[in-house]
């Protein structure tokens, strides 16, 4: 399923302030200071990009914003992009929030999650260490601040699994390329709506990633369903076991004893009647 875009904004704001973080999280027509601009007939989504340092977020959210890829690698501390998207007929401004991935941002970066739709979690596919750090990081940031707001799974810069340079430092280091594969069994370890990759470079699945951004805004996977299903499995499981395992988990009644004993027939001596004499 694709969605539209008409045009493209450019209105980025670079800003280190937690100020400027704290104005970003407005939404379209609720806050009379916001400048994100358009009208207000245009509902206002949300998708922030969160991940470690120097994954590609910023280039990922450049290339889809403005359709060129970044000449100059700028470390990001705050960043806003609006594009506008056509879904069902319907004008809607997405604003894509770019964060920074370093520690010393770690107090100041959850400014910009309040009123969030949708987040995507970014790791390299040739950074094993931020693979890594997914799930001993992000979530737990995620979880802790947005509980309820769903995340997809974002694998960036795959057009280094073929780079020689890149091949040969994690030969180096003893690492390869993380696979497709990888991404989705994190996806599924996380709870993450779904998994997806692409090249800031190329452009590789890179319209992808957005439009499930905005398809999980507006049809969310309910937890309820995945609840469901692993209850489901869960039902047959029990049954394999009951199966195959009978003995533990069905317990027939046997009789106390496996003596036999035979019936004891009794009888009585016949009633004698006495006469007077």
């Amino acid at each position: 399923m694709g969605f539209g875009r008409s045009r493209r904004l450019s209105n980025s704001s670079s800003t280190a302030t937690a100020a400027g973080a704290a104005r970003m999280n407005c939404k379209e027509g609720n806050d009379s200071s916001c400048s994100c601009g358009g009208s207000e007939e245009k509902k206002m989504l949300k998708c922030v990009v969160v991940g470690d340092g120097a994954v590609g977020k910023t280039c990922l959210l450049m290339s889809y914003a403005n359709d060129a890829f970044p000449e100059e690698y700028v470390p990001t501390v705050f960043d806003h992009y609006a594009v506008t998207v056509t879904v069902g007929g319907k004008q809607h401004l997405l604003g894509l929030y770019d964060t920074a991935g370093q520690e010393d941002y770690n107090q100041l970066r959850p400014l910009s999650y309040p009123n969030t739709d949708v987040f995507l979690i970014c790791f390299s596919v040739v950074n094993p260490a931020s693979y890594h750090n997914v799930q001993e990081e992000w979530v737990p940031e995620l979880k802790d601040c947005m509980p309820h707001v769903p995340y997809v799974l974002i694998g960036t810069q795959i057009d280094l699994r073929d780079d020689p340079k890149t091949l040969a430092r994690l030969l180096y280091m003893k690492e390869k390329p993380l696979t497709y594969e990888h991404g989705v069994k994190l996806a599924k370890a996380i709870g993450a709506q779904c998994y997806l990759e692409c090249s800031a470079l190329t452009q590789k699945g890179l319209k992808a990633v957005f439009d499930e951004a905005i398809l999980t805004i507006f049809h969310p996977k309910k937890k309820e369903e995945t609840l469901l299903r692993v209850s489901r499995l869960l039902l047959s499981y029990l049954r394999w076991l009951e199966t195959h395992l009978h003995p533990i988990f069905r317990r027939e009644r046997q009789p106390a004893s496996t003596t036999k004993f035979k019936p004891v027939r009794r009888t009585w001596p016949e009633r004698t009647s006495f006469s007077a004499p």
